[in-house]
């Protein structure tokens, strides 16, 4: 195991030293949910709980719980829980057959980072963890449905997930969520967003709404050692603030 920092220091999180290792898109995804201290939250797909962290660690008293396949991520995210100080549970089950200490969980908050990709689209990863994280044989609607059912009404969901999955993950949420949301992250000014933050409201109203693009790095190339984060991503990945989406 290895201990990684985030937030500039204030989460540590430990982490195996080979497979599926946490970057920037869980604290992207934490960082949006726009949850108040006292409601509660639920992931998906916790892994080794670094969204669960990032948010409990940002918003405070919240009742955190996570879902997670695999038993030695669902384990590392309670150490990880526990050892930044925040209460939560974490249970071991599939988002396919959830468990019924899930469907009886009704909460405030959803969020979720499924596997960016079809397995049968893609070179398989050696590490049994690593595949499991980057192309879960679960369907993506299936991780949707699961969210609209745990919320309660005009409670939210918030997925990060690849931009050409975009289709298939706007239809799923549109079947069981209103109020839709999505936000382009771009790498850089003039360069084709990769991944989509994506929002909705159980019961929500209002018009779908598409956001312009946020810039992860700034200037046109990576041409030095060391990081090129926009200011505004620097406050959320080093400052631990929040990232609202637009108004």
């Amino acid at each position: 195991m290895q201990r990684s920092d985030f937030l500039g220091g204030q989460v540590r999180l430990w982490q195996p030293r080979e497979g599926y290792r946490a970057g920037i898109d869980p604290v992207l995804l934490a960082a949006c949910v726009p949850a108040k201290a006292g409601q509660s939250v639920l992931e998906l797909g916790c892994g080794a709980g670094p969204a669960l962290c990032c948010l409990g660690t940002r918003v405070p008293r919240l009742r955190l719980t996570g879902l997670e396949i695999q038993p030695a991520y669902a384990a590392l995210a309670r150490r990880n829980l526990a050892e930044n100080r925040l209460s939560g549970e974490v249970i071991e089950g599939d988002i396919g057959a959830p468990p019924g200490a899930l469907k009886a969980l009704t909460v405030d908050h959803v969020l979720a980072n499924p596997p960016y990709f079809e397995t049968e689209r893609r070179t398989i990863a050696p590490d049994a963890g690593r595949e499991m994280a980057l192309a879960g044989e679960v369907p993506l609607g299936a991780w949707v449905r699961l969210a609209a059912k745990r919320l309660r009404d005009r409670g939210t969901a918030t997925f990060i997930q690849r931009a050409e999955r975009l289709p298939e993950l706007l239809a799923s949420m549109a079947e069981g969520l209103g109020s839709l949301e999505l936000w382009p992250l771009a790498p850089r000014e003039g360069r084709a967003p990769r991944l989509i933050l994506a929002r909705g409201r159980k019961g929500g109203r209002a018009a779908f709404r598409l956001h312009a693009p946020l810039i992860l790095h700034s200037g046109p190339a990576h041409i030095e050692d060391g990081e090129d984060y926009t200011d505004l991503i620097r406050t959320v990945l080093r400052g631990g603030e929040a990232l609202n989406f637009p108004p």
